[in-house]
């Protein structure tokens, strides 16, 4: 029995997937269709027709589970200890320090394949 249950939400799903789909391609129509309207009343209806798209993607399984997915990656996210000021500065500097370095070791590279190449040339 859940497997039927998983075919009719799976077939929902493509229902509601399809009216995703025809609310974004009506806002981007209406956009287009009615562009003497003012800017801001179009940008309110798109940002209302994408609510509403939002609101039936998210009742999709991929939607919930991308819910669910963005849930975990917060608490995930909360448990990050980050750098105080102190190492922020100090990792900033070390990189900055490295980069020249690493930038004058290829400029040195480069004159001297210059000059080598300037050598082989005039032989």
């Amino acid at each position: 029995m859940s497997s039927k249950a998983e075919n009719q939400s799976s077939g929902l799903d493509w229902l509601k997937w399809l009216i995703v789909i025809a609310i974004i391609m009506g806002a981007i129509w209406a956009n287009e269709k009615y562009a003497d309207i003012p800017s801001a009343y179009r940008i309110l209806a798109i940002l209302g027709a994408s609510l509403v798209a939002g609101l039936f993607a998210i009742s999709t399984t991929k939607g919930r589970a991308f819910k669910h997915f963005a849930h975990e990656s917060r608490i995930e996210a909360r448990k990050v200890v980050w750098p105080n000021r102190r190492e922020t500065v100090q990792t900033t500097m070390i990189v900055i320090v490295f980069t020249i370095i690493v930038a004058l070791i290829l400029w040195g590279i480069d004159v001297l394949v210059l000059k080598v190449i300037d050598w082989l040339m005039g032989l």
